[in-house]
């Protein structure tokens, strides 16, 4: 494990690593936060997917949520969103497939099956790291996300059962076997394989029976471009009413689907986390 960067923030330690993947066939990048007033102890970690195009990067630098993260004592971790310079044809192709958009599946079509491993990445490889090397307390994990990253934590939260205690999203592709976005990276990292499709998609795996810990807290904004087309946040909330999972969906009218809205609702999940995990 390299590090890459360090910057001091809000009585806090940012840091930027990057370390050679097992799962991801090479090396992959993640950024961490922790609060220097709680550096002697184990921290519950906190887990943030990005959505398409962004590196670990960007939540921690426009999500506004350093400041009470360090007051929380919550260590925040942040993974990029797919392995980068595995020069894969068409990996730099578009913006929504490939590089900055690995949509948290484990690919089984090639030529991404080598080394597009996110799910594996995020759930197991990444927080085993975390709590090997950086005082994380593998007991107290959560997890969170915008956009594709919130597909990816609903999905993670679902499909790992005893590995979080809390799981929210802001905006999430609620359907991606449903959407434009979702059939496009299911088609490519995994085929035309439906029932292979349904394990990662959080509609899917509520009526097969997988359930999230506590309430799911969803926030999406009510003038966000993508709503109708890509997010459905209703099919999210017929699949919770059918499961008898509990869902916090709050459509904030007027925001859209930026980090100007991440960051206003911010503080909002980040008490909502730290409640779950003891902070």
């Amino acid at each position: 494990m390299t590090l890459r960067n360090r910057r001091r923030a809000f009585g806090g330690q940012l840091d930027y690593y990057s370390h050679d993947s097992v799962v991801c066939g090479g090396p992959m990048n993640f950024a961490l936060f922790r609060p220097l007033a709680a550096a002697d102890r184990r921290l519950p970690a906190l887990y943030y997917l990005s959505g398409l195009t962004c590196t670990e990067e960007n939540m921690l630098a426009k999500g506004g949520a350093l400041p009470l993260a360090a007051s929380l004592g919550l260590m925040l971790v942040a993974p990029d969103t797919s392995p980068r310079g595995r020069d894969l044809p068409g990996e730099d192709a578009s913006w929504d497939f490939g590089a900055g958009a690995g949509f948290y599946v484990d690919a089984t079509r090639e030529p991404w099956s080598g080394s597009y491993h996110m799910f594996s990445y995020v759930t197991d490889e990444l927080p085993a790291l975390v709590h090997r090397e950086l005082g994380g307390d593998a007991r107290r994990q959560g997890v969170f996300g915008h956009s594709m990253g919130g597909h990816g934590a609903l999905v993670a939260a679902l499909r790992c059962p005893g590995t979080y205690r809390s799981v929210s999203a802001f905006a999430p592709i609620c359907a991606p076997s449903r959407c434009p976005w979702g059939v496009k990276a299911f088609s490519g990292y995994i085929g035309e394989d439906r029932e292979a499709w349904a394990r990662y998609d959080a509609c899917q795996l509520l009526a097969d029976g997988h359930r999230a810990p506590g309430t799911i807290l969803v926030d999406q904004g009510g003038a966000d471009e993508f709503l109708a087309e890509q997010l459905n946040p209703h099919l999210l909330a017929e699949a919770c009413a059918a499961a008898d999972q509990p869902l916090d969906l709050r459509l904030r009218r007027g925001y859209d689907h930026s980090y100007y809205f991440v960051a206003s609702f911010m503080a909002e999940h980040l008490e909502f986390h730290a409640r779950a995990l003891g902070c």
